[in-house]
This record gives structure tokens, sequence and C-alpha cells, in this order.
């Protein structure tokens, strides 16, 4: 797979890098520590080994100590291996340790500390439209995502479908986190129907034909694994009665698509518009992680059923956003987002949309969401 620059800075000291399989991780850091010694749990033997003496980590190390980083990919197969790690970083080891993982699942389920604090916990995300520049294709996106392994495939439909099974099959059920994989697929499939919505456990438990506390379990082990995200309900200094639950997304446009079944009476601009929607999510949740500063992703969503899909808040302002798969823009489409202004006039506020101008209305900027997308880069939005 070629390699395009990613716009994620790490931090000069020890750190996590999370994320779901196939955003880059182990390609990104052979770009940014082509010096380093790197110890890949995926590899049978070398888990094999470790496992069964993990103080040879410190071996390994003492024996590489020109090497200026240890970078140890999927660091979740063997949590026992950060007990090492924690001791080297004790002894003021010099090398910087990166640890790699693509669920946070067995990290916290067996009481690790995260190294009591001292590696930062860091997030990859699916490509950004700016990674991508000229490649970046609106159409193409909402279908296949944005993950770096589908964009580089020759078949990226037959590879989204096998990425959706390796998760099924090595994450779910080899590692014994549910006994039902049936019910955990079914699960998966309410969960599209889900996606980019105010979340209802009954409803997704009824659909999955399990109880709604086996529900509950299995959207945390979806988290865990990195593979969806809830968004909470924009409350800070709130002038109106709110919406009380969250809403749910999955972490790619892509994998939506797979797991959302489509027939005859699905049409296409309700799925797009549903992908549409969970594309900019991705996007803004990727754009809160690799900004400085703190910043957080919500919606916003009053009791009179007046909604904003997305705010973000934090050190570069108030942002509010509307997304419609729409080439026009009707004087409706501006309703939720003419009430958040009367709430927090201080916000910035934009309309997404389908069509190619970009117009100001009523103070809100109406832009074409793949120049939004485009323009999304770290620290700034698009103005």
């Amino acid at each position: 797979m070629a390699f395009i620059p990613r716009i994620f800075a790490p931090p000069r000291e020890h750190f996590f890098l999370l994320g779901p399989r196939g955003t880059g991780k182990t390609l990104w850091c052979r770009h940014r520590y082509p010096d380093a010694l790197r110890i890949d749990l995926l590899d049978p033997r070398t888990l094999r080994e470790l496992a069964a003496q993990p103080e040879r980590l410190a071996e390994l190390v003492e024996a590489n100590g020109a090497r200026p980083q240890i970078l140890i990919d999927e660091v979740q197969k063997l949590p026992a291996l950060l007990e090492v790690v924690h001791l080297l970083i004790e002894r003021k080891a010099r090398q910087q340790f990166v640890l790699t993982g693509s669920s946070a699942r067995k990290l916290r389920r067996q009481g690790v500390n995260l190294l009591g604090g001292r590696a930062a916990q860091k997030h990859m995300h699916p490509y950004m439209a700016a990674e991508l520049g000229q490649e970046f294709k609106l159409a193409k996106a909402l279908q296949i995502g944005m993950l770096p392994m589908i964009w580089a495939a020759a078949d990226p439909q037959e590879t989204l479908h096998a990425y959706n099974g390796l998760y099924l099959r090595e994450e779910v059920q080899l590692e014994g986190l549910v006994r039902n994989v049936g019910a955990f697929a079914r699960f998966q499939e309410a969960m599209s129907f889900a996606h980019g919505s105010v979340l209802n456990l009954s409803a997704v438990a009824r659909d999955s034909q399990v109880s709604r506390k086996t529900i509950e379990g299995y959207l945390e082990i979806l988290e865990d694994l990195l593979l969806g995200f809830r968004i909470e309900v924009f409350t800070k200094r709130a002038k109106r009665v709110l919406a009380a639950h969250p809403k749910f997304y999955f972490f790619d446009a892509g994998v939506f698509r797979v797991n959302r079944p489509a027939g005859p009476l699905d049409a296409p601009s309700e799925l797009d518009g549903a992908a549409l929607e969970g594309l900019v999510a991705q996007h803004l949740r990727a754009w809160c992680d690799y900004s400085r500063g703190r910043h957080e992703l919500h919606y916003w969503q009053t009791r009179a059923q007046v909604e904003i899909d997305f705010v973000v808040y934090g050190d570069s302002g108030l942002h509010a956003l509307e997304v419609k798969n729409s080439r026009q823009i009707r004087s409706e489409d501006l309703r939720g987002l003419k009430a958040f202004a009367e709430d927090y006039p201080q916000s910035t506020r934009y309309l997404l949309y389908r069509g190619k101008e970009r117009l100001k209305r009523d103070g809100i900027l109406c832009l074409p969401c793949e120049e939004f997308l485009l323009q999304l880069l770290p620290d700034r939005f698009p103005r």
C-alpha cells in the first residue's frame, strides 16, 4: 500500500496509538520511525515467546540500546508486556515507547493502568479528505469510506466485507467476547439502522432478538473495538429542554455501508444521507483528536425536535453544523441553526450540502460538503 502522509502529529514522549485495524497505524510508524525496534504481536511466534516470558522484552530493549524507539504493534494482544514497559520507563530507558493497539478492551478489562499516566493516549482515524487532496472524491468516500486499506484495495467492496468478517471472527469470536456470534452479527446490522440517530436500545434489542442488557454489553464491545462511538447532547448553559440520549455512529462510512442491508425498499438517497452524516462525523472526530487543545463533539436537539447534527466545542470556539444530502438549500434546512444562534450567538454556523455554491444566509455559511471536508485541517475551521 502506497504511503500517504498523515496529519497526525505524535508526541515526543511515550504514547499509545489506538485505532481500528486498517487505519494505517503500522505503516505510519514504519515511515515515522524507520530505525525503531519493532515487535509485532500479530506474529504468532513473537506473541508465543513473549507470552511465555514477558521479561524477554527487557533483554531485547537492552540489546538494542542504539534504537531511538521501541515499537510494539497490537499491544492489547499481550497486556502483560505493559508491566515490563512500565519498569523500563521507571529505569529511565532512553528509548521512546510507541504502543499501537486496535482494541482498548483488554487493556481496560485486565486492569492495566496504561503506564500510570506516563504514556499519552493518541488516536489514528481513517483518512481525512485533506490528507488525500485531489485523490478525494466524495461519491467514492460515501460508498467505501476512508480506511486506508480499503481506499487502496483493488476491489474495495470485497475488501470491506472481508474486513467486517475479520473483526467478527478474530476480535469477537476467537477472543470469546460474546457467546452467540450470530446474535452479535444481528446486533451490528441493527446498529446500522441506528447510525446517525438518537440511540434507542430497546428498539435495537427487539431487532437483534436479544435482551436490552445484552445489547448494552454488545454496544460496549463495539466501542471498545473502536468500531463505533456515541456523541452526547450539547448542554452547556442550555436555555431549552433538550434531548437526553446520545447518537451513535460507526467509525467509518464504509463500515456503516457494509453492515447496512440494502434492498428494493431502501431509497439510495436515504443510505447516502446517513453515510454523508457519518462521513462528516468521522472527520470532525478526527479533527478534535488532531487539533491542539481540548475539543468535544456533540449534537443538539430540543424536546420540540429542533436539531443540529453536530456541535464542536473547545479551545478553538463553538461551531454548529447541519448536514443535508441535497443540492438545494431550503429555508427549513436553516431552522435548527437559527434556533441555535438565538441561544449561542457567539457560535459559527455551517450548513453542508451537496450543491456547488458557497452562500451565506442569515449569518450561516453554506458550503459544498466536499469543499468543507477538503479544507478541514487541525486547529482551524474552513471560512
